[in-house]
């Protein structure tokens, strides 16, 4: 998978795609409203990488002081834009 009209496009499906990482499969997760799931992969990746996905479903979810905490430990600021786009960002830096 290359591109994210590839990635996207893989939702139509019931399971990710067997070769993605385990950041993009929170992602997908996240994308077919499996928050739980997603979550529950995110929080299992112990690097900054994990932390900026992380920070991303604590954001999406409005528990907005913990995704603040996670994009601290991301080295980032969080933003105030579009949760869409932000999720378009993260999975394009993925692939």
């Amino acid at each position: 998978m290359t591109t994210l009209a590839d990635f996207k496009a893989s939702l139509l499906s019931d399971h990710p795609p067997a070769n993605l990482s385990n950041y993009l499969k929170a992602l997908w997760y996240d994308a077919k409203d499996n928050w739980e799931k997603a979550h529950d992969i995110a929080q299992n990746i112990d690097d900054k990488n994990g932390s900026i996905i992380h920070a991303y479903l604590h954001r999406k979810e409005g528990d907005l002081w913990n995704a603040e905490y996670w994009y601290r430990k991301a080295g980032k600021l969080m933003p105030d834009g579009d949760l869409q786009q932000e999720w378009d960002e993260i999975v394009e830096g993925f692939l």
